[in-house]
């Protein structure tokens, strides 16, 4: 047990937010892997407190994903919290405030990363929803807006001046979108300095790589985001046979139909071609893979693989 401020983490490695992977299926299939929590997709606090039927949808999970994360986003403090209220009856862990989004069409809007750019805004963001929100509320983050406004100092006195209880710190500034290299070097000037708990995130691609920046960082734990793509493996350390693969994509699928119908097939697509890369006859499977129209197409495709496995 790992404990986050005043939220009980299963373990110190946990499952990152990323809009369109994280969803139900994927966040229990992390979570039996080991991943200590897990967070939801961002989800627009506008859309919230208007009664989006698709933002309902996102916010939805089950008990195996616990403990659990609601992400949500906005840039005015009243309708943030509103939002927060209505989260809360939806009895998740904690509520995160999405503060890291680097997405044009959020930060546009004034939310997500851009709101790096006013620590005024954070703390009233952030201080609307912890004021009415009954759960813990934590803040994910960028570490900056670009290489010239690295406003993380001033972020976490926001955050830390409006009670949040834990903050996530990626380490890559809003204009690096996901290029370059995160820097974990203020991501532990960060958990050194900071009066909250700080769970480092970025450029983690093995199990060993994340308790290497677990010890290296003194943060309180470590996310993996697309380091966890078709592999919830590295939670845990396993190395899995390809038969073990085999048998997870195919849950991974069945999962995907319950969850999302006729749909669920091209959803599992991305996470297909990360399941099978290192396999034999990939290159080759992938584009049949990303063209398969139903469970039997894909089913046919992973026995051609596992005929010749290594």
């Amino acid at each position: 047990m790992t404990r986050i401020g005043n939220i009980h983490a299963a373990g110190p490695l946990m499952l990152a937010p990323i809009a369109g992977f994280t969803d139900s299926p994927f966040r229990l299939i992390a979570r039996r892997h080991g991943a200590g929590l897990t967070v939801t997709e961002l989800v627009s606090a506008e859309g919230i407190v208007r009664g989006s039927g698709k933002m309902r949808e996102l916010m939805e999970f089950l008990d195996g994903e616990r403990p659990i994360g609601i992400q949500i986003f906005g840039n005015e403090a009243d309708v943030m919290g509103a939002a927060a209220e209505i989260v809360g009856d939806l009895r998740p862990d904690f509520i995160d405030i999405n503060m890291g989004c680097p997405a044009r069409r959020v930060c546009g809007s004034g939310s997500g990363a851009a709101l790096l750019l006013d620590p005024r805004r954070v703390y009233a963001v952030a201080a609307g929803v912890v004021r009415r929100a009954a759960l813990p509320v934590t803040a994910k983050i960028r570490i900056g807006w670009d290489a010239t406004t690295m406003t993380y100092r001033d972020t976490m006195r926001a955050l830390e001046d409006a009670g949040v209880t834990a903050v996530f710190v990626h380490g890559r500034t809003r204009a690096q979108q996901y290029g370059g290299e995160a820097d974990w070097g203020v991501i532990g000037e960060i958990a050194r300095a900071s009066k909250l708990p700080v769970v480092g995130n970025g450029d983690v691609r093995s199990h060993g790589e994340a308790r290497r920046r677990l010890a290296e960082s003194g943060c309180a734990g470590v996310m993996i985001g697309r380091g966890a793509i078709g592999n919830p493996w590295i939670f845990s350390g396993e190395s899995p046979s390809f038969p073990e693969v085999v048998d997870l994509v195919r849950e991974h699928l069945d999962m995907m139909i319950r969850r999302h119908g006729d749909r669920g097939v091209i959803l599992m697509r991305k996470h297909l071609v990360r399941y099978i890369h290192e396999f034999r006859g990939a290159r080759h499977a992938r584009k049949d893979l990303m063209a398969a129209p139903d469970r039997e197409s894909v089913h046919r495709i992973l026995d051609s693989l596992a005929a010749h496995p290594e």
